[in-house]
């Protein structure tokens, strides 16, 4: 079970993620141009605000998820996320253009991105859950880190998937072309619904149940985690701001960047992507491990460190024109800067929560700082570049070195939780613990 667990958990991810990564992409590189009548610098910068509406979502999702998932179970929930994402990105290949129904369109578009976001509200925490709860003390990083692997694997299906429709000639890629990997979810979302209903729930939840038939009348879960946990989540808001932010700026502004800065061609730089989220998928897990042997805090605060002196190198491979060059650019940020960092994330943010209130503490802490930093990253970022000429990435590399160095700071101030035993109520914790 604990396999099945981690093997549904993770592909559910990777196709939930697929889906909205699949938007990512086509935001940059399809949205400017089919939904917004306006400059193509003005364009991509609505497009991206379309991406920072997604992220403006999960906060909601994650509550009414969270809080649900705490009351009736993990399962239940993702069952209805998976479908709700799907749906919302089948129903994106079907929408007209901004020259056939104007102004309708890019409405549209955000209401769906809106369904996605707070479908997504509700996927990471639960997911994260599903796995880690059914594994044993000395794995839980590696277990909960195979919902963070679910990402670049997904991301590694869109870019596959969108490929051979944006090697068409132009007409067609916009016209139809970009349609197909977003209809594509149907099938996808059968496949993960067979997965996950054939997992069971998971052993902490059914034990925090056993445990509050002796207290039937119980708090409201959110409301507990405001009351006994306002420290622990400001920390895992602000020590996840970094980790966020790279996997999108990574997804969508550095290929901007590479295509309009670098000089490279679309597909070069869709194909590149596609590499490093291959090797991505393996050091999330990898740097998991690694902090189930020495923690969570070293392992995080390298990752940080990384990103303060990584990142302008980052920009200058990038923007060498060179194939090899914007290979190395984006390794170094997502399989060793986000991964550093992201691979000890879940696990770090789980162990902050006693079960009973776990679905809605991790969920509401990452969608927060998701929606800050992930939401708003590529929206920050492209109009800093526009502040610099279009071309000088300084100030979008002192904007992520600022992230870097708040992340830092809460991976400090945390305690060490890898060795820690779970508690499955909050009763058996104590108020100081609040501080984690």
């Amino acid at each position: 079970m604990r396999r099945r667990a981690m093997w549904s958990s993770y592909l559910g991810s990777a196709i939930e993620y697929y889906d909205f990564l699949l938007y990512g992409i086509a935001a940059t590189l399809v949205f400017p141009k089919i939904f917004f009548a306006l400059d193509p610098k003005v364009a991509t910068l609505a497009s991206f605000a379309t991406l920072a509406v997604g992220y403006v979502a999960r906060p909601a999702g994650a509550i009414m998820f969270g809080h649900w998932g705490d009351r009736i179970g993990r399962k239940k929930m993702l069952m209805i996320t998976l479908y709700m994402m799907g749906l919302a990105s089948f129903a994106m290949g079907l929408l007209p253009t901004y020259h056939t129904i104007g102004m309708a369109a890019p409405m549209a578009l955000i209401v769906l991105r809106l369904v996605q976001g707070f479908a997504v509200g509700g996927e990471w925490a639960g997911a994260t859950l599903l796995s880690m709860e059914h594994a044993g003390k000395k794995s839980r990083g590696f277990a909960a880190s195979i919902v963070g692997s679910g990402a670049p694997s997904g991301a590694v299906m869109a870019t596959l998937a969108l490929m051979p429709f944006a090697a068409m000639e132009q007409e067609a890629f916009l016209s139809w072309g970009w349609r197909v990997p977003f209809l594509l979810s149907a099938i996808l979302v059968v496949i993960a619904a067979y997965l996950r209903s054939s997992v069971e729930e998971t052993p902490d939840f059914l034990a925090m149940m056993e445990a509050r038939k002796a207290q039937p009348k119980r708090d409201i879960p959110l409301l507990v985690v405001f009351r006994r946990y306002p420290r622990t989540l400001v920390n895992g808001v602000i020590g996840s701001l970094a980790c966020l932010a790279m996997t999108t700026l990574t997804a969508t502004f550095m290929i901007n960047f590479a295509i309009n800065v670098g000089g490279h061609a679309q597909s070069t730089a869709l194909g590149m992507l596609t590499l490093v989220n291959v090797i991505h998928i393996f050091a999330i897990p990898a740097f998991a491990i690694l902090s189930d042997r020495v923690g969570r805090k070293p392992v995080m605060l390298a990752g940080a460190i990384a990103g303060m002196a990584l990142i302008f190198p980052i920009f200058e491979l990038i923007s060498s024109g060179s194939k090899l060059a914007l290979f190395a650019g984006l390794a170094l940020a997502n399989p060793v800067i986000h991964a550093m960092m992201g691979g000890p994330l879940s696990a770090w943010l789980g162990e902050k929560f006693a079960a009973d209130i776990r679905y809605s503490g991790m969920a509401v802490t990452f969608q927060v700082s998701s929606t800050i930093s992930a939401g708003f990253a590529p929206l920050v970022a492209t109009w800093l570049l526009m502040r610099g000429g279009g071309s000088d990435p300084t100030m979008v590399g002192v904007f992520f070195i600022v992230l870097c160095v708040v992340s830092a700071i809460a991976f400090m101030t945390s305690q060490e939780s890898f060795q820690k035993t779970l508690a499955v109520t909050t009763d058996e914790e104590k108020p100081a613990s609040a501080g984690n």
